[in-house]
């Protein structure tokens, strides 16, 4: 019997007239659940042993988006958490299932993004004995490493308190990935109707404000009063919080230049004239002050160190982790809070012209700008046949300026690094790409999550090795007629598509595709549009008429397949063999 039949059991008669007892069982405690702490949608992958919990979801008046692959699923579920602040659930199968959504699950822990993935799992009793029961894996304890909590449920009757407890930790102090293991028996398990209600939780301020200390907003506003060259930088964790207009207060009031992080383009518009965006390379080298708003010291900004950084700089850092200070260089004012209790304390506590940047500062950053943005227009204004990312990107660019309300889902090495450079943002949590690990693959799920979520257009700009990873998603955006529109820049190649074998043998290249791909007929498979063009006109006119249609489609966006360098920006991370090539 399903999990939907067995809803009759609630109102079965006896056979002397008498009604049967009330009875519920796992699957519904988990959609009831769910829905009494307002989460509306769940995105996964069905099958052994959750099919019910899907088919009952939908029965429910829930949302469920089905995937061609977990990961995607979980990708979607994360990155509809940093845009709600609400925990995305990604809901998968056993063992294999279980996996492919971990690394989501780890890349949405890593990043700070609220999500929760159930997995439904195989019995206790047979997993500790090892004596091999269908996909059997210990799932809670190998979820453990790449969480912020991890919980298995072995009652039905703790199905409310696991999903409560979940919540709580995916989206209090810094947000990220829980694991919840539900085994068969508990999901198929019978109990009474009266019982499972009052079991179920409501979850009250499951993230509540973290107040910063009012001797840490004094000591950080002193140490930025006292600068010479002061410096913003905003992360992604600003972007959570959405604290924009507090953002903007302070930064406009202070008149402090910043530089936003990927993820946080777009809480102020790149055209604001204290970005410094343009000149990032210089403000790093130069600042004497610098403030971090929900952005950690990692890899993305050298570690805080020189070369990139002068040695003499000093930093405020507003995290909600206390762990996160002096994780790279002494912070000389920590100010730990939740980003919008900050920003409202700094707000209060400021006093009129307390903070004076100095006008050759701000002329120094100036002059630095114009002179990147007249050496990078060079590049954008010209036409090359055939197209390489510069030209393609400012067809986009121009395009995407028209349409501002748009979300940008990127990712690839080169494509990722120059439509970063080139396209602007103009609203906050637009921009959504590969983030702290810079792991490829999160596309097609991000592009999904994104779509599902707000009902909004998204263009997703795609480097064909990117697209790859998580390409069959296009027939889930087709068959959810999602407005999603996919741009792969195709050069043919992972970073460039003109590599050889250095064997000399009839196999390609290591880093080469399939020649002249056409990626665009892959969407017309599943009853999207498919579009291929080859100059920048052909690009505009394409992604002008799909963002007006709001439908599902796909431009194969060919540019010069020795466009493009070896692992983008990051090149000196990728190692090269000392062993000199065979002549």
């Amino acid at each position: 019997m399903s999990a939907i039949e067995q809803k009759s059991l609630s109102e079965l008669e006896s056979s002397n007239g008498q009604k049967a007892q009330a009875l519920t069982d796992g699957f519904h405690l988990v959609i009831d659940a769910l829905k009494l702490n307002g989460i509306d949608t769940i995105y996964g992958v069905p099958g052994i042993p959750i099919t019910d919990l899907a088919r009952l979801a939908q029965a429910e008046g829930m949302r469920f988006i089905g995937f061609r692959h977990e990961q995607s699923a979980g990708n979607a579920a994360a990155i509809a958490g940093y845009l709600t602040k609400k925990p995305g659930v990604c809901l998968t199968v056993s063992a294999p299932g279980f996996l492919n959504g971990l690394v989501a699950l780890a890349n949405a822990t890593t990043n700070g993004f609220p999500m929760i993935q159930i997995s439904g799992s195989s019995e206790r009793h047979i997993i500790d004995l090892q004596q091999g029961d269908y996909e059997e894996l210990d799932q809670m304890n190998a979820a453990k490493p790449y969480t912020k909590a991890a919980y298995r449920v072995n009652r039905p009757e703790d199905i409310g308190v696991g999903i409560a407890r979940a919540i709580h930790a995916a989206v209090s102090g810094r947000p990220g990935g829980v694991y919840l293991d539900l085994t068969a028996n508990v999901l198929g398990a019978a109990l009474d109707a009266d019982a499972g209600t009052n079991s179920l939780v409501r979850v009250v301020d499951p993230a509540p404000r973290q107040i910063p200390a009012p001797e840490s907003i004094e000591r950080a506003l002193e140490l930025l009063a006292n600068a010479q060259r002061p410096l913003i930088i905003l992360g992604k964790g600003a972007a959570y919080a959405q604290a924009d207009a507090d953002i903007r207060s302070f930064i406009e009031t202070t008149g402090i230049p910043y530089l936003p992080m990927s993820m946080a383009k777009g809480l102020l518009p790149d055209n604001h004239p204290q970005c410094a965006a343009a000149a990032r390379s210089f403000v790093l080298g130069q600042a004497d002050v610098v403030m971090l708003i929900g952005a950690r010291l990692n890899w993305l900004l050298g570690h805080g160190k020189p070369p990139q950084w002068s040695p003499n700089v000093r930093f405020v850092q507003v995290d909600i982790s206390p762990t996160e200070i002096d994780s790279n260089r002494p912070i000389a004012a920590p100010v730990v809070a939740d980003i919008g209790s900050a920003m409202s304390a700094f707000l209060a506590a400021l006093k009129p012209g307390q903070i004076k940047v100095q006008a050759a500062w701000t002329k120094a950053i100036a002059d630095r700008k114009q002179h990147n943005i007249e050496r990078m227009a060079a590049s954008l204004d010209a036409n090359p046949n055939p197209m390489n990312y510069s030209s393609a990107l400012r067809a986009i660019r121009d395009t995407l300026a028209r349409n501002k309300g748009v979300y940008v889902v990127n990712e690839g090495a080169n494509t990722l690094d120059f439509a970063r450079n080139i396209i602007d943002m103009y609203e906050p949590r637009k921009r959504l790409d590969t983030g702290t690990w810079g792991v490829m693959g999160i596309g097609m799920g991000y592009a999904i999550g994104a779509a599902v979520t707000t009902g909004k257009p998204v263009v997703a700009i795609e480097g064909d090795s990117a697209f790859g990873f998580s390409g069959m998603e296009i027939e889930t955006i087709c068959r959810y007629s999602l407005p999603v529109v996919t741009i792969v820049f195709n050069n043919g190649g992972i970073y460039r598509g003109d590599d050889v074998n250095r064997g000399g043998g009839t196999d390609p290249s290591s880093m080469t595709f399939v020649k002249d791909s056409r990626y665009d007929k892959l969407i017309e498979a599943f009853g999207g549009t498919g579009h291929h063009v080859t100059d920048p006109q052909g690009l505009t006119k394409a992604l002008t008429e799909t963002l007006a249609s709001g439908k599902p489609a796909l431009i194969n966006c060919v540019i010069d397949p020795t466009a493009g360098t070896e692992s983008g920006h990051i090149t000196n991370l990728n190692p090269h063999s000392g062993i000199s090539e065979k002549k």
